[in-house]
Protein backbone atom coordinates (compact mmCIF):
# COMPACT_ATOMS: atom_id res chain seq x y z
CA UNK A 1 0.00 0.00 0.00
CA UNK A 2 0.93 3.40 -0.64
CA UNK A 3 3.07 4.79 2.24
CA UNK A 4 2.62 8.55 0.87
CA UNK A 5 -1.28 8.16 2.03
CA UNK A 6 -2.59 8.86 5.39
CA UNK A 7 -3.98 6.02 7.70
CA UNK A 8 -7.72 8.16 7.16
CA UNK A 9 -7.29 7.90 3.59
CA UNK A 10 -6.08 4.37 3.34
CA UNK A 11 -9.28 3.38 5.75
CA UNK A 12 -11.76 5.24 3.65
CA UNK A 13 -10.39 3.17 0.62
CA UNK A 14 -12.75 0.28 2.23
CA UNK A 15 -16.00 2.37 1.36
CA UNK A 16 -18.06 1.44 -1.59
CA UNK A 17 -17.62 4.58 -3.60
CA UNK A 18 -19.79 3.54 -6.29
CA UNK A 19 -22.56 2.57 -4.14
CA UNK A 20 -22.03 5.93 -2.36
CA UNK A 21 -22.51 8.37 -5.61
CA UNK A 22 -25.47 6.28 -6.45
CA UNK A 23 -27.55 7.42 -3.89
CA UNK A 24 -26.10 10.77 -3.09
CA UNK A 25 -27.68 11.03 -7.12
CA UNK A 26 -30.88 9.68 -6.08
CA UNK A 27 -31.81 11.65 -3.32
CA UNK A 28 -30.32 14.89 -4.88
CA UNK A 29 -27.91 15.37 -2.19
CA UNK A 30 -25.49 17.94 -4.20
CA UNK A 31 -28.41 19.83 -5.86
CA UNK A 32 -27.04 23.30 -5.92
CA UNK A 33 -23.72 22.33 -4.06
CA UNK A 34 -20.95 24.09 -5.29
CA UNK A 35 -17.50 23.23 -3.15
CA UNK A 36 -19.04 20.90 -0.19
CA UNK A 37 -19.86 17.78 -1.26
CA UNK A 38 -21.59 14.89 0.64
CA UNK A 39 -18.32 12.95 0.35
CA UNK A 40 -16.71 15.52 2.05
CA UNK A 41 -19.66 15.73 4.72
CA UNK A 42 -19.18 11.99 5.20
CA UNK A 43 -15.44 11.98 5.66
CA UNK A 44 -16.09 15.42 8.46
CA UNK A 45 -18.20 12.91 10.26
CA UNK A 46 -16.21 10.26 10.08
CA UNK A 47 -12.97 12.27 11.36
CA UNK A 48 -15.53 13.35 14.41
CA UNK A 49 -16.58 9.43 15.20
CA UNK A 50 -13.41 8.38 14.63
CA UNK A 51 -10.99 10.88 16.77
CA UNK A 52 -14.08 11.70 19.58
CA UNK A 53 -14.66 15.11 18.38
CA UNK A 54 -17.45 16.87 20.67
CA UNK A 55 -18.99 19.86 18.41
CA UNK A 56 -19.03 21.20 15.28
CA UNK A 57 -16.33 23.44 16.32
CA UNK A 58 -13.79 20.59 17.85
CA UNK A 59 -14.46 19.44 14.37
CA UNK A 60 -13.27 22.40 11.82
CA UNK A 61 -11.11 23.39 14.46
CA UNK A 62 -9.12 20.04 14.20
CA UNK A 63 -9.23 20.03 10.46
CA UNK A 64 -8.11 23.09 9.46
CA UNK A 65 -5.22 22.81 12.16
CA UNK A 66 -4.39 20.06 9.70
CA UNK A 67 -5.18 21.83 6.99
CA UNK A 68 -2.33 20.84 4.50
CA UNK A 69 -3.14 17.09 4.40
CA UNK A 70 -7.17 17.51 3.93
CA UNK A 71 -6.80 17.12 0.47
CA UNK A 72 -4.86 13.97 0.99
CA UNK A 73 -7.80 12.77 3.54
CA UNK A 74 -9.66 13.14 0.65
CA UNK A 75 -11.58 16.08 2.21
CA UNK A 76 -11.80 18.70 -1.12
CA UNK A 77 -14.03 21.49 0.25
CA UNK A 78 -13.43 23.96 2.54
CA UNK A 79 -14.36 22.82 6.24
CA UNK A 80 -16.78 25.52 8.23
CA UNK A 81 -18.60 24.72 11.28
CA UNK A 82 -21.81 26.48 9.16
CA UNK A 83 -21.25 24.95 6.23
CA UNK A 84 -21.32 21.22 8.03
CA UNK A 85 -24.19 22.00 9.91
CA UNK A 86 -26.29 23.17 7.04
CA UNK A 87 -24.97 20.08 5.24
CA UNK A 88 -26.42 18.13 8.23
CA UNK A 89 -29.74 19.72 8.30
CA UNK A 90 -30.22 20.04 4.52
CA UNK A 91 -29.46 16.64 3.08
CA UNK A 92 -31.38 13.80 3.03
CA UNK A 93 -30.34 11.62 5.58
CA UNK A 94 -31.59 8.07 3.69
CA UNK A 95 -28.44 8.80 1.79
CA UNK A 96 -26.69 7.61 4.38
CA UNK A 97 -28.88 4.93 5.75
CA UNK A 98 -29.02 3.52 2.67
CA UNK A 99 -24.93 3.28 2.60
CA UNK A 100 -24.84 1.55 5.91
CA UNK A 101 -27.03 -0.92 4.12
CA UNK A 102 -24.80 -1.36 1.52
CA UNK A 103 -21.99 -2.09 4.33
CA UNK A 104 -24.01 -3.55 6.43
CA UNK A 105 -24.28 -6.65 3.86
CA UNK A 106 -20.41 -6.60 2.89
CA UNK A 107 -19.61 -7.19 6.63
CA UNK A 108 -22.26 -9.98 7.20
CA UNK A 109 -20.97 -11.50 3.96
CA UNK A 110 -17.49 -11.59 5.47
CA UNK A 111 -18.59 -13.16 8.71
CA UNK A 112 -21.13 -15.37 7.31
CA UNK A 113 -18.83 -18.32 8.69
CA UNK A 114 -18.21 -16.78 12.11
CA UNK A 115 -19.73 -18.95 15.04
CA UNK A 116 -21.45 -17.01 18.12
CA UNK A 117 -21.79 -19.68 20.73
CA UNK A 118 -23.73 -22.08 19.62
CA UNK A 119 -23.61 -25.04 16.86
CA UNK A 120 -26.19 -23.58 14.79
CA UNK A 121 -26.59 -23.69 11.12
CA UNK A 122 -29.89 -20.82 10.54
CA UNK A 123 -29.54 -17.56 10.75
CA UNK A 124 -29.49 -16.05 14.62
CA UNK A 125 -31.08 -12.07 15.06
CA UNK A 126 -31.74 -10.73 18.18
CA UNK A 127 -33.59 -7.65 17.91
CA UNK A 128 -34.21 -5.00 20.36
CA UNK A 129 -33.92 -1.31 21.12
CA UNK A 130 -31.97 1.26 23.36
CA UNK A 131 -33.11 4.67 24.26
CA UNK A 132 -31.28 7.76 23.69
CA UNK A 133 -32.23 10.76 25.50
CA UNK A 134 -32.47 14.30 24.71
CA UNK A 135 -33.16 17.32 25.73
CA UNK A 136 -37.02 18.79 24.98
CA UNK A 137 -35.93 22.27 24.45
CA UNK A 138 -33.63 21.71 21.51
CA UNK A 139 -35.21 18.73 20.32
CA UNK A 140 -39.27 19.13 20.50
CA UNK A 141 -39.84 16.85 17.85
CA UNK A 142 -38.38 13.72 19.49
CA UNK A 143 -40.57 14.60 22.33
CA UNK A 144 -40.92 11.32 24.53
CA UNK A 145 -42.77 12.19 27.84
CA UNK A 146 -44.18 15.26 28.88
CA UNK A 147 -40.50 16.89 29.99
CA UNK A 148 -38.10 14.85 28.01
CA UNK A 149 -37.03 14.04 24.44
CA UNK A 150 -35.68 10.55 23.52
CA UNK A 151 -35.18 8.77 19.75
CA UNK A 152 -35.50 5.13 20.01
CA UNK A 153 -32.53 2.61 18.06
CA UNK A 154 -34.20 -0.37 17.48
CA UNK A 155 -31.54 -3.02 16.14
CA UNK A 156 -31.77 -6.44 14.50
CA UNK A 157 -28.18 -7.93 14.96
CA UNK A 158 -27.06 -10.51 13.06
CA UNK A 159 -25.36 -12.81 15.76
CA UNK A 160 -22.67 -14.13 13.71
CA UNK A 161 -20.07 -10.90 13.52
CA UNK A 162 -22.31 -9.04 15.94
CA UNK A 163 -23.54 -6.97 12.73
CA UNK A 164 -26.91 -4.63 12.95
CA UNK A 165 -28.65 -5.93 9.93
CA UNK A 166 -31.34 -3.22 9.93
CA UNK A 167 -31.67 -0.14 12.30
CA UNK A 168 -35.06 1.70 12.95
CA UNK A 169 -34.99 5.22 14.30
CA UNK A 170 -38.01 6.55 16.12
CA UNK A 171 -39.17 9.12 18.25
CA UNK A 172 -38.97 8.10 21.96
CA UNK A 173 -42.94 7.29 22.02
CA UNK A 174 -42.90 4.34 19.34
CA UNK A 175 -43.47 1.63 21.51
CA UNK A 176 -40.94 -1.38 20.77
CA UNK A 177 -43.70 -3.94 19.81
CA UNK A 178 -44.68 -2.03 17.00
CA UNK A 179 -41.21 -2.51 14.99
CA UNK A 180 -42.14 -6.09 15.03
CA UNK A 181 -44.55 -4.69 11.87
CA UNK A 182 -41.44 -3.50 9.66
CA UNK A 183 -39.41 -6.73 10.41
CA UNK A 184 -38.44 -8.70 7.13
CA UNK A 185 -39.59 -12.17 7.63
CA UNK A 186 -36.56 -14.73 6.91
CA UNK A 187 -37.89 -18.06 6.50
CA UNK A 188 -35.68 -20.70 8.48
CA UNK A 189 -34.00 -17.56 10.65
CA UNK A 190 -34.25 -17.10 14.71
CA UNK A 191 -35.58 -13.60 15.88
CA UNK A 192 -34.66 -13.67 20.24
CA UNK A 193 -36.95 -11.39 21.61
CA UNK A 194 -36.74 -10.58 25.07
CA UNK A 195 -40.15 -10.27 27.37
CA UNK A 196 -41.48 -6.49 26.09
CA UNK A 197 -41.91 -8.07 22.63
CA UNK A 198 -44.87 -10.31 23.49
CA UNK A 199 -47.11 -10.02 21.11
CA UNK A 200 -49.09 -12.91 19.94
CA UNK A 201 -50.54 -11.65 16.73
CA UNK A 202 -46.72 -10.35 15.92
CA UNK A 203 -45.29 -13.83 16.97
CA UNK A 204 -47.63 -15.76 15.06
CA UNK A 205 -46.57 -12.85 11.72
CA UNK A 206 -43.16 -14.69 12.36
CA UNK A 207 -44.81 -18.06 12.42
CA UNK A 208 -46.66 -17.52 9.47
CA UNK A 209 -43.24 -16.87 7.19
CA UNK A 210 -41.78 -20.18 8.77
CA UNK A 211 -38.87 -18.29 11.15
CA UNK A 212 -38.70 -19.28 15.05
CA UNK A 213 -39.02 -17.05 17.78
CA UNK A 214 -37.68 -17.34 21.12
CA UNK A 215 -38.55 -14.93 23.37
CA UNK A 216 -40.07 -15.45 27.79
CA UNK A 217 -42.94 -15.59 28.46
CA UNK A 218 -45.16 -13.60 31.00
CA UNK A 219 -45.83 -14.39 34.52
CA UNK A 220 -49.82 -14.26 33.37
CA UNK A 221 -49.46 -16.26 30.50
CA UNK A 222 -52.30 -18.30 30.11
CA UNK A 223 -51.91 -21.72 28.60
CA UNK A 224 -52.81 -25.63 28.38
CA UNK A 225 -49.74 -28.25 28.25
CA UNK A 226 -50.63 -31.21 25.86
CA UNK A 227 -47.69 -33.02 26.09
CA UNK A 228 -44.12 -33.07 27.93
CA UNK A 229 -40.80 -33.78 26.15
CA UNK A 230 -38.02 -35.61 27.77
CA UNK A 231 -36.05 -33.36 30.04
CA UNK A 232 -32.45 -33.33 30.97
CA UNK A 233 -32.78 -32.02 34.57
CA UNK A 234 -28.94 -32.14 35.17
CA UNK A 235 -28.12 -29.46 32.16
CA UNK A 236 -30.94 -26.92 34.00
CA UNK A 237 -34.16 -27.83 31.83
CA UNK A 238 -36.36 -28.04 34.38
CA UNK A 239 -39.19 -29.03 32.15
CA UNK A 240 -40.25 -28.86 28.20
CA UNK A 241 -44.10 -29.04 26.91
CA UNK A 242 -45.84 -28.69 23.68
CA UNK A 243 -48.70 -26.49 24.50
CA UNK A 244 -51.64 -24.00 23.14
CA UNK A 245 -52.69 -20.61 24.66
CA UNK A 246 -56.08 -20.38 26.07
CA UNK A 247 -56.33 -16.66 27.06
CA UNK A 248 -59.30 -15.48 24.58
CA UNK A 249 -57.34 -13.15 22.70
CA UNK A 250 -53.89 -15.22 23.16
CA UNK A 251 -55.71 -18.18 21.17
CA UNK A 252 -57.35 -15.88 18.90
CA UNK A 253 -54.00 -14.54 17.78
CA UNK A 254 -51.92 -17.36 17.88
CA UNK A 255 -54.22 -20.10 17.14
CA UNK A 256 -51.15 -22.75 16.62
CA UNK A 257 -49.03 -24.81 19.23
CA UNK A 258 -46.08 -22.97 21.14
CA UNK A 259 -43.22 -24.48 23.37
CA UNK A 260 -42.35 -23.64 26.99
CA UNK A 261 -39.09 -24.62 28.16
CA UNK A 262 -38.32 -23.95 31.75
CA UNK A 263 -34.71 -23.53 32.98
CA UNK A 264 -32.68 -22.79 36.34
CA UNK A 265 -29.99 -20.68 35.68
CA UNK A 266 -27.10 -21.64 38.67
CA UNK A 267 -24.86 -18.51 37.53
CA UNK A 268 -27.77 -16.15 38.15
CA UNK A 269 -30.06 -18.02 40.76
CA UNK A 270 -33.17 -17.27 38.24
CA UNK A 271 -35.79 -19.33 36.74
CA UNK A 272 -36.72 -18.30 33.03
CA UNK A 273 -39.74 -19.29 30.98
CA UNK A 274 -38.76 -19.37 27.39
CA UNK A 275 -41.51 -19.46 24.56
CA UNK A 276 -40.88 -20.83 21.22
CA UNK A 277 -42.31 -22.12 17.89
CA UNK A 278 -39.68 -24.20 17.34
CA UNK A 279 -40.52 -27.88 18.16
CA UNK A 280 -37.98 -29.69 17.44
CA UNK A 281 -34.54 -28.04 18.56
CA UNK A 282 -33.23 -29.19 22.03
CA UNK A 283 -34.31 -27.33 24.99
CA UNK A 284 -30.82 -26.10 26.23
CA UNK A 285 -30.02 -24.64 23.08
CA UNK A 286 -33.15 -23.02 22.90
CA UNK A 287 -31.93 -21.56 26.80
CA UNK A 288 -28.16 -20.93 24.93
CA UNK A 289 -29.91 -19.04 22.61
CA UNK A 290 -32.22 -16.98 24.19
CA UNK A 291 -28.79 -16.30 26.64
CA UNK A 292 -27.05 -14.92 23.46
CA UNK A 293 -29.73 -12.05 23.10
CA UNK A 294 -27.60 -10.07 25.83
CA UNK A 295 -25.06 -9.44 23.09
CA UNK A 296 -27.42 -6.98 21.39
CA UNK A 297 -27.39 -4.91 24.85
CA UNK A 298 -23.74 -5.15 24.63
CA UNK A 299 -23.47 -3.66 21.13
CA UNK A 300 -25.69 -0.87 22.62
CA UNK A 301 -23.04 -0.33 25.55
CA UNK A 302 -20.00 -0.34 23.25
CA UNK A 303 -21.72 2.27 20.85
CA UNK A 304 -22.55 4.48 22.98
CA UNK A 305 -19.36 4.52 24.87
CA UNK A 306 -16.58 4.84 21.40
CA UNK A 307 -18.75 6.28 19.00
CA UNK A 308 -20.73 9.98 19.23
CA UNK A 309 -24.59 9.14 18.97
CA UNK A 310 -25.35 10.41 22.97
CA UNK A 311 -24.42 14.02 22.08
CA UNK A 312 -25.51 15.51 18.82
CA UNK A 313 -23.73 17.99 16.07
CA UNK A 314 -27.58 19.60 15.02
CA UNK A 315 -31.02 19.51 16.50
CA UNK A 316 -33.26 18.65 13.71
CA UNK A 317 -34.37 15.38 13.15
CA UNK A 318 -32.61 14.66 9.72
CA UNK A 319 -29.18 15.78 11.54
CA UNK A 320 -29.79 13.87 14.30
CA UNK A 321 -30.63 10.69 12.38
CA UNK A 322 -27.41 11.66 10.16
CA UNK A 323 -25.28 11.56 12.76
CA UNK A 324 -26.30 8.18 13.84
CA UNK A 325 -26.30 6.55 10.32
CA UNK A 326 -22.62 8.02 10.22
CA UNK A 327 -21.84 6.46 13.08
CA UNK A 328 -23.15 3.22 12.36
CA UNK A 329 -21.24 2.87 8.93
CA UNK A 330 -17.88 3.53 10.55
CA UNK A 331 -18.83 0.81 12.93
CA UNK A 332 -19.45 -1.64 10.16
CA UNK A 333 -15.82 -0.13 8.12
CA UNK A 334 -13.91 -0.71 11.02
CA UNK A 335 -15.20 -4.03 11.28
CA UNK A 336 -15.10 -4.58 7.28
CA UNK A 337 -11.47 -3.39 7.60
CA UNK A 338 -10.89 -5.99 10.54
CA UNK A 339 -11.84 -9.05 8.79
CA UNK A 340 -9.77 -7.75 5.36
CA UNK A 341 -6.95 -7.16 6.64
CA UNK A 342 -7.15 -10.36 9.36
CA UNK A 343 -6.44 -8.43 12.54
CA UNK A 344 -6.50 -10.00 15.99
CA UNK A 345 -7.15 -7.17 17.98
CA UNK A 346 -10.47 -6.37 18.99
CA UNK A 347 -12.74 -3.12 18.04
CA UNK A 348 -11.99 -0.94 20.77
CA UNK A 349 -8.54 -1.77 20.45
CA UNK A 350 -8.86 -0.79 16.38
CA UNK A 351 -10.80 2.41 16.99
CA UNK A 352 -8.17 3.62 19.77
CA UNK A 353 -5.60 2.94 17.59
CA UNK A 354 -7.05 4.96 14.69
CA UNK A 355 -8.20 8.26 17.16
CA UNK A 356 -4.37 8.93 17.67
CA UNK A 357 -2.76 8.22 14.16
CA UNK A 358 -5.63 9.07 10.63
CA UNK A 359 -2.99 12.01 10.09
CA UNK A 360 0.58 9.57 9.93
CA UNK A 361 1.64 8.03 6.52
CA UNK A 362 2.36 4.65 7.64
CA UNK A 363 0.92 1.72 5.86
CA UNK A 364 -3.09 1.12 7.74
CA UNK A 365 -1.72 -2.95 8.58
CA UNK A 366 1.55 -1.79 10.59
CA UNK A 367 -0.30 0.68 12.14
CA UNK A 368 -2.93 -1.83 13.70
CA UNK A 369 -0.22 -4.77 14.11
CA UNK A 370 2.91 -2.95 15.29
CA UNK A 371 1.90 -2.55 19.36
CA UNK A 372 2.65 -3.83 22.48
CA UNK A 373 -0.98 -4.92 24.01
CA UNK A 374 -0.40 -4.21 28.23
CA UNK A 375 -0.54 -7.60 29.88
CA UNK A 376 -1.22 -6.21 33.08
CA UNK A 377 -4.92 -5.70 32.59
CA UNK A 378 -7.17 -8.45 33.11
CA UNK A 379 -9.75 -9.42 30.88
CA UNK A 380 -13.73 -8.46 31.06
CA UNK A 381 -15.66 -11.49 29.49
CA UNK A 382 -18.44 -9.59 30.05
CA UNK A 383 -17.65 -6.75 28.14
CA UNK A 384 -15.10 -6.80 25.44
CA UNK A 385 -15.04 -10.48 24.30
CA UNK A 386 -18.32 -9.91 22.11
CA UNK A 387 -16.48 -7.28 19.94
CA UNK A 388 -13.22 -9.56 19.58
CA UNK A 389 -14.46 -11.37 16.12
Amino acid sequence: MNTGQTIFSQLMQHLPHKKFSKYVKRYEGEKYVKSFSCMDQFLCMAFAQLTHRESLRDIECCLRANHTKLYHMGIRGHVARSTLAHANEKRDYRIWANFAGVMIETARKLYSADTFGVDISETVYAFDSTTIDLCLSLFPWAQFRRNKAAVKMHTLLDMRGNIPTMIFITTGRVHDVNILDELPVQAGAFYILDRGYLDFARLYRLHCGLSFFITRAKHNTRYRRMYSNPADKQSGVKCDQIVTLTGYYSKRDYPDKLRIVKYYDSETDKRLTFLTNNLSLPALTVAKLYKCRWQVELFFKWIKQHLRIKSFFGTSENAVKTQIWIAVSIYVLVAIVKKRLKLEASLYTILQILSISLFEKIPILQALTQFNQPSDIPDNDNQLNLFAF
